[in-house]
């Protein structure tokens, strides 16, 4: 499923805009005696002017990726027992493939974030609907600039097959970062839900 909305340009269309500007550069220094480059010349600023544009588009195609936290990838479900051995399992959660895309303008960034997974029923299974919480995080160098904690629903109606699901979360948004420092986490989180925390914080 790693499908990418962008996609990927032949090698020479890569280099040619490096190419291009290290030729500049290359010229800029030759125009000055001593081997030192002139900073006010003409072909000077015409290589900052040109570096200036490369670095802005850059940011502009900056998709910031998307991981599977580390240990969230997969959830067994035991119910309410406290003995968790096979006998006793419900289902089992997992997910394995994620994209993403990014659409954004001079302030905000908006990202459409999707990951496949899937839900193996257990001895104790019983077809029905399986709801299982997946939370996606923007982590901005060590600040959380986006959380949010779904509900995903799928339904199961073969007890001895494993069936597919697909979770999409459409409205990833935050400031549009000034440099590559974005990380963007999705996983399995079966802790309390954004609510829950939020009455928690007022009663507080």
């Amino acid at each position: 499923m790693k499908s990418e909305t962008q996609k990927t340009l032949p090698f020479y269309q890569l280099c040619a805009p490096i190419c291009a500007l290290v030729f500049a550069a290359g010229l800029a220094a030759c125009s000055t005696s001593g081997g030192t480059v002139d900073t006010n010349s003409p072909k000077a600023q015409a290589t900052a002017e040109a570096d200036k544009r490369l670095t802005a588009s850059q940011l502009r195609a900056f998709c910031p990726p998307v991981t599977i936290r580390e240990g969230t990838s997969v959830i067994n479900n035991y119910g309410k027992t406290t003995d968790k051995n096979p006998a006793n399992l419900i289902y089992q959660a997992s997910m394995s493939d994620e994209t993403r895309s990014c659409n954004s303008d001079d302030t905000t960034m908006t990202m459409t974030v999707a990951v496949s997974g899937k839900i193996v029923p257990g001895a104790k299974f019983t077809p029905g609907t399986v709801t299982v919480p997946i939370r996606v995080a923007v982590i901005q160098g060590s600040d959380v600039v986006y959380s949010k904690l779904s509900r995903q629903a799928v339904a199961v109606n073969d007890s001895g097959a494993a069936t597919q699901f697909i979770f999409n979360d459409p409205n990833v948004s935050f400031p549009k970062p000034a440099s590559r420092n974005v990380q963007v986490f999705v996983g399995f989180d079966e802790g309390p839900d954004d609510s829950a925390k939020a009455k928690t914080k007022k009663k507080n």
